[in-house]
């Protein structure tokens, strides 16, 4: 009797959960290299003699870097394949990072960290496409949620290693601190060796005696390219199809929705002590408290990892824009309030865009085939970046121009900005294949949501 079971309903085994720490490192070693700089400047500035115009450019440094490698990464994994493009991230973060140890000006430092950038942009188009081509749709969502809980985690890691190494060795132990994320860079490095190529990459070539051998390893000797669905025939998409051929709105609503939801958290994570100082949140109570947020984001997306299936990707969206704006809101209103009102307000916008940021990796995965995957999730991440890297620069400014209390509600405004595309153009692809949740068919059910189901008694993030 033949295997008639679809490789998107066997259950989670070994291999995919190895892919994911494979594909997780990624994420993780990306929230340590942006949050990084974080700590090391307050150092970095009076050893290199910054003025406040570098000290705004380095921090968004590595965020105008991800522009450029989120576009090259799409391009080059939908059109070399995943595995070789697997490899190309951890290979700059050892070399870009080690170099930071000797660098002498803040010029040198923008481009390291530009480079560093570049293959965080790389990271995701290849890391993800990888995650959704291999996974069952039952855990697509929760696996591909968990890459955005290890980039909070290595946020976190990132503060608490930095504030160690800084307190323990010295004036120029900011050297150290950036040149640290070469270890986690080499770690990567070492457990993705072994990594085959994708089977749906390798369909989409023509390559199908390669992906029935792969499929074979993975799934068991009785399963076969007969158990895999694949997309309709060739419809001769290529990376420009982004733009038209029906997927242009879709383009416009994952950057949308990732830009809006990144801008704030971006902002929060390259100045988080001087906004919490702004705030009246000073010395440790800053250090510390940037820490705790941190810790609170992670929660946020472990939450929405848990409903990401249950209550659904669009309502998840939806949950999370509404009450993160309402925070920001509060947090502009409430500026001049005690401390523990503040911190409280921060830790409800860190547990509620949890929703929002892990959908940042599922949306793009799932409502594109496999012949542009890649290069929507890279240009989606460019894209973002832009808004991500002005918003992270214009920060000192704007607490110096017009008050913590403008900064968030500018923020607050991007948040329901944010909402409102989601709200028109998000479509639910919960439970359904890839071949399903890609379809053009697919689109958004606004006729069919109310302002109630928005707002559910029981249910809020």
């Amino acid at each position: 009797m033949s295997n008639t079971l679809s490789v998107e309903d066997v259950p989670l085994n070994r291999f995919h959960r190895l892919l994911t720490v494979r594909s997780g490192g990624g994420s993780f070693i990306d929230g340590y290299v942006l949050s990084i700089i974080g700590i090391a400047m307050m150092k970095v500035s009076p050893a290199l003699g910054l003025s406040a115009f570098w000290e705004g450019l380095i921090a968004a440094s590595a965020l105008i870097g991800i522009f450029f490698g989120g576009f090259i990464g799409g391009a080059l994994t939908d059109r070399l394949g995943r595995r070789l493009l697997f490899f190309v991230g951890p290979t700059l973060f050892v070399v870009c990072s080690m170099a930071q140890y000797w660098v002498q000006s803040g010029e040198m430092l923008f481009a390291l960290r530009f480079m560093n950038g570049v293959a965080v942009g790389i990271e995701y188009p290849v890391a993800t496409a990888f995650l959704v081509e291999f996974l069952p749709k039952k855990n697509r969502g929760p696996c591909l949620a968990t890459l955005t809980i290890l980039w909070f985690a290595g946020a976190a890691m990132a503060y608490l290693t930095g504030e160690a190494i800084i307190r323990f060795d010295g004036p120029e132990a900011w050297r150290i601190t950036l040149a640290s994320t070469a270890v986690i860079g080499i770690l990567l490095f070492l457990v993705r060796l072994g990594t085959p190529e994708s089977p749906r990459w390798l369909i989409s070539k023509g390559r199908h005696a390669e992906a029935e051998a792969i499929i074979r390893r993975v799934y068991g000797p009785d399963f076969g390219l007969a158990n895999l669905p694949v997309q309709a025939e060739s419809k001769n998409l290529s990376f420009f199809s982004l733009l038209h051929s029906g997927y242009g709105k879709r383009m416009a609503f994952v950057t949308v929705f990732w830009t809006c939801s990144v801008i704030p958290v971006f902002a929060v994570y390259a100045f988080a002590p001087k906004v919490l100082d702004a705030l009246h949140l000073s010395g440790g109570w800053a250090s510390y408290g940037s820490v705790a947020i941190t810790l609170l984001f992670v929660v946020g997306c472990v939450i929405a990892t848990r409903l990401v299936n249950t209550l659904g990707r669009r309502k998840l969206l939806l949950h999370s824009f509404l009450w993160s704006g309402l925070a920001l809101l509060l947090l502009g209103f409430l500026r001049d309030g005690p401390s523990a009102v503040i911190l409280l307000m921060f830790g409800l916008y860190a547990l509620f865009i949890g929703g929002a940021q892990v959908l940042q990796l599922v949306y793009p995965n799932e409502i594109f085939p496999t012949e542009i995957r890649a290069g929507a999730v890279g240009v989606g991440t460019s894209l973002s970046r832009v808004g991500a890297a002005v918003g992270t620069w214009l920060v000192p400014v704007s607490l110096q121009s017009i008050g913590i209390g403008s900064t968030m509600y500018i923020a607050a405004a991007i948040t329901f900005f944010g909402l409102v595309v989601s709200w028109f153009l998000a479509p639910e692809t919960s439970a359904r294949s890839l071949e399903e949740a890609s379809s053009l068919d697919n689109e958004a059910p606004r006729e069919k949501m109310s302002m109630q189901e928005v707002m559910p008694k029981r249910h809020s993030l």
